[in-house]
């Protein structure tokens, strides 16, 4: 996933997407495997673009496809692509028809939305009518939590993943460096399953949430159950 946009990396805007994304294509079997965060810069973006295109299957951008001057990312992924910068004739009909229903004025900010890479798939955006697009391997969404998630919906039953990813959670009371030697024994003799543990404090007692995750929902659920008898005395969460 490439997040586009200087407010995230100013820290004025709080990224709620990277979670949402892994959340759902995990349900259809596919594995986020890398995030980057980079500004809204044309360069920036073309290099990232370019190498994690080649790097993996699927490619989704969030982000910088609005109607203002630093939205440049459709422009940006255009050059990556070497592609024609064009007006997109189906997404100025829907902005435009968007525009009209709703007593908007249909101006040249507006139709700024509609300038994509020449050649693309649309995404359909059922939130605020300014379509994301497909182009190859990369999937260009708009970095509004609620626009998102809603190309989101409409894009993952287009994409080819495999098992759905399950994950289950033992809470421990007891630290980190008490279960690590147990933990690494156990990871070791499951290859295909994610075991990781994450430290918190409750009330002045230090614990550990280990998170077991894997395609296998059975084996899953059975090295979670032998993490439980593990550490019996000291687990929490029934």
């Amino acid at each position: 996933m490439l997040v586009i946009g200087d407010e995230i990396l100013s820290g004025r805007t709080r990224d709620r997407n990277v979670s949402h994304l892994a959340t759902e294509i995990g349900k259809v079997g596919i594995d986020l495997r890398e995030v980057r965060i980079v500004p809204d810069e044309q360069d920036h973006i073309v290099r990232s673009v370019n190498t994690l295109r080649r790097r993996y299957d699927y490619v989704f951008t969030s982000g910088g496809i609005g109607p203002t001057h630093d939205d440049i990312t459709s422009e940006a992924i255009a050059v990556a692509f070497d592609r024609r910068f064009v007006i997109n004739d189906r997404a100025r009909q829907v902005i435009e028809d968007r525009a009209r229903t709703y007593g908007m004025e249909i101006n040249n900010a507006r139709l700024r939305m509609a300038r994509m890479p020449a050649d693309v798939r649309l995404i359909d955006n059922s939130v605020s009518g300014a379509p994301g697009f497909i182009i190859g391997n990369v999937h260009v969404l708009a970095g509004v939590p609620r626009i998102f998630r809603a190309m989101l919906a409409t894009l993952i039953p287009q994409l080819k993943g495999g098992r759905p990813f399950h994950s289950m959670t033992v809470e421990v009371r007891r630290p980190e460096g008490e279960l690590a030697a147990e933990l690494a024994r156990i990871a070791a003799q499951e290859p295909n399953l994610g075991i990781g543990s994450y430290p918190f404090s409750d009330r002045g007692i230090l614990g550990s949430r280990v998170v077991v995750r894997g395609q296998d929902r059975s084996r899953v659920r059975l090295v979670t159950r032998r993490i439980r008898q593990t550490f019996a005395s000291d687990v929490t969460d029934g």
